[in-house]
C-alpha cells in the first residue's frame, strides 16, 4: 500500500515547482515544490536540507537539487506523497555553511526553525493539501533543524495553530537540544549513524531515552549514510564534529538506507494515514 494515497501513482523523475512563502521570521524563501499525478488533498513532507544546501556543486546536476534530495523526492512522490524542500540559505546570501565553524554561522536553528514553521503554514493553507497530513524531515543541518521546529518549549512551536504529525531526523546534532530541554511537540524519530564522526549519535541517543524518542542506529554508517551516490571520504574542510580541525568522515551504505527508509516508509504511513 501507498503511503499516501490509496491509487497508483505514475511517476518517472519528479519535476518540482518553484514556489515562495515567508519565513517566520519575515524572510522570504525559495522553495521546490513536488506533487504527484494523483488526486488532491496530498499528504506532505516538508524536507529540510543539511548545511551544504540543496543544490549538487560539481558534476551533471550541478546547480540542481542534489542526488539525495532528488531520490527522496522521488521516492516520496512515487508513493503519492507531495513534498517541499525550503532552501534557507540562497534567500540569506549563503551557498553553504559546512565549511564554517559553528559560532561563526549567520544561519543557526533560530532561522531554520522559523523557515520550517513558515513553510509548514504554507503548505496547509494550499487547496491541495490534507490537513493534519503534514511531516517534517531533514538531514543533518536540517536533522537539527526537526528538533528546533517540534521543540514544544519554544514560544514560536507552542503559539502555531497547527502541529506536524511526525519529525524524522536524519544524523542531526542533538548537544544543544539536550543542554536546552527539549521536548517533542509531536512524534519523534532519529536515525544515526553508528561511526558518525560529525554529528555523534551519543547526544542523540542520550536525548531519545529522555524523551521517548524512537531512536534508530545504523551500525558501520557515518554521516549521510542515506546518499544514494558516492562512497565514504574524509571531509577535511569541515572543521567542526567529534574531532574539530581533523574533518570528518561521510558517505553512503547502502544496507543502512535500505533499512533507514523501511523504517522511514512505516513511520509515515502511520502517522499520515
Amino acid at each position: 500500500m501507498l503511503i499516501c494515497a490509496l491509487w497508483p501513482v505514475w511517476a518517472a523523475a519528479a519535476s518540482p515547482e518553484e514556489v515562495h512563502f515567508p519565513s517566520l521570521d519575515g524572510t522570504t524563501l525559495k522553495g521546490w515544490l513536488f506533487k504527484p499525478a494523483s488526486p488532491a488533498p496530498h499528504a506532505t513532507v516538508v524536507a529540510l536540507h543539511g548545511c551544504g544546501g540543496l543544490y549538487a556543486t560539481t558534476g551533471a546536476r550541478k546547480g540542481e537539487l542534489n542526488a539525495r534530495h532528488q531520490a527522496m523526492a522521488d521516492w516520496l512522490v512515487g508513493e503519492g506523497c507531495a513534498v517541499l524542500f525550503p532552501d534557507s540559505l540562497t534567500p540569506r546570501g549563503e551557498r553553504e555553511l559546512c565549511t564554517q565553524k559553528i559560532g561563526q554561522r549567520r544561519i543557526d536553528q533560530t532561522q531554520r526553525r522559523a523557515d520550517a514553521l513558515g513553510a509548514g503554514a504554507w503548505v496547509l493553507a494550499q487547496p491541495w493539501a490534507a490537513p493534519q497530513r503534514l511531516a517534517l524531515l531533514g538531514w543533518s543541518h536540517g536533522g537539527s533543524a526537526v528538533l528546533a521546529a517540534t521543540d514544544a518549549t519554544r514560544r514560536e512551536v507552542a503559539a502555531q495553530p497547527w502541529r506536524f504529525a511526525l519529525g524524522v531526523a536524519f544524523y542531526p546534532g542533538c548537544s544543544a537540544a539536550l543542554k536546552s530541554g527539549y521536548r517533542p511537540a509531536t512524534r519523534l524519530a532519529m536515525m544515526l549513524g553508528e561511526l558518525d564522526d560529525w554529528t555523534p549519535p551519543g547526544p542523540c541517543i542520550e536525548l531519545g531515552q529522555a524523551v521517548g524518542a524512537e531512536v534508530n542506529v545504523y551500525p558501520g554508517s557515518y554521516h549521510d549514510f542515506d546518499n544514494p551516490i558516492g562512497s565514504v571520504r574524509l571531509r577535511a574542510d569541515v572543521p567542526n564534529g567529534t574531532h574539530p580541525g581533523q574533518g570528518v568522515h561521510a558517505g553512503r551504505n547502502p544496507v543502512a538506507r535500505e533499512q533507514a527508509y523501511a523504517r522511514l516508509k512505516e513511520l509515515l504511513r502511520e502517522a499520515l494515514r
